[in-house]
């Protein structure tokens, strides 16, 4: 599976409370399991009116089908080639 990153622009998603942030990570997951083995979150960052989700995927497709299933917009995707962090700087 390759990595994505999507970014969502949802308006005031940021002032969400703690059950509706839960509420829609349940849609979220609804919608995952309706594309069980092609998709699988694994967290997404929420920032003002964004979410930045963290996503493993077969293909841009798959992202495209939960973004319609879920109703959440993927305003941008773009697949991570690469992966570093401080430990990338001593190997």
């Amino acid at each position: 599976m390759k990595r994505y990153v999507i970014e969502r622009d949802i308006p005031g998603v940021g002032s969400l409370n703690g059950e509706q942030l839960k509420g829609a990570a349940a849609t979220s997951c609804n919608a995952l399991a309706k594309l069980y083995g092609k998709a699988q979150w694994e967290h997404s960052y929420v920032a003002g009116d964004k979410t930045f989700c963290i996503y493993l995927a077969d293909s841009e497709a798959a992202i495209h089908e939960h973004a319609r299933l879920s109703g959440f917009p993927a305003s941008k995707i773009t697949e991570v080639h690469t992966i570093i962090d401080p430990m990338t700087a001593v190997s």
